[in-house]
């Protein structure tokens, strides 16, 4: 989406403009679009219809900045409060697709995931770009993204104290 547009709301037009690429995607091999801002075609935005965070040195989690093209998620916010009470270093950056993918190749990115009120957390294996392939983690699911799925999913389900007051009771008559 383009900044002063609607990329930073949940319209019907930004899920219907992405589904030809999709389709185009998929028959590549590919599970989901890695979206680029409208304007350099340079900087990550998101992944498919979910915030991304990647992981730096397994202990640095950057996203994204709101720019106003990005959905400002409930579960980025989630993740991005969650995070640092867990022990990791949390930021927001703009991120040039070409260095990260060159930070995957050297390994100083160890994880990426996408992240989603009805995924919670997707972990990221493959990045095709140019059609070359980057592998994150070897394709496996690595632990801060276990972990924080876990954290999250405990507090969602009751299994563990909600200290953040997210979670409310309804009583059902």
């Amino acid at each position: 989406a383009v900044r002063g547009g609607v990329g930073d709301a949940k319209t019907g037009g930004n899920y219907a403009a992405s589904l030809m690429i999709a389709e185009k995607v998929k028959k590549l091999g590919y599970v989901q679009v890695l979206w680029l801002d409208a304007v350099t075609g340079r900087y990550i935005e998101e992944v498919g219809t979910m915030n991304i965070m990647f992981v730096y040195e397994g202990k640095k989690i950057v996203t994204p900045p709101l720019t106003g093209s990005i959905l400002p998620g409930v579960t980025r916010d989630s993740l991005l409060t969650l995070a640092p009470d867990l022990g990791y270093e949390v930021s927001e950056e703009m991120l040039d697709v070409e260095q990260m993918l060159a930070d995957v190749t050297s390994g100083k990115i160890t994880e990426v995931f996408g992240c989603g009120t009805a995924v919670v957390i997707s972990p990221v294996g493959k990045f095709g770009y140019k059609g070359e392939d980057y592998i994150v983690n070897n394709n496996e699911v690595g632990p801060i993204a276990r972990h924080l799925y876990q954290a999250l999913t405990d507090i969602q389900f009751g299994r563990v104290e909600d200290t953040y007051n997210w979670t409310h009771t309804i009583q059902v008559k």
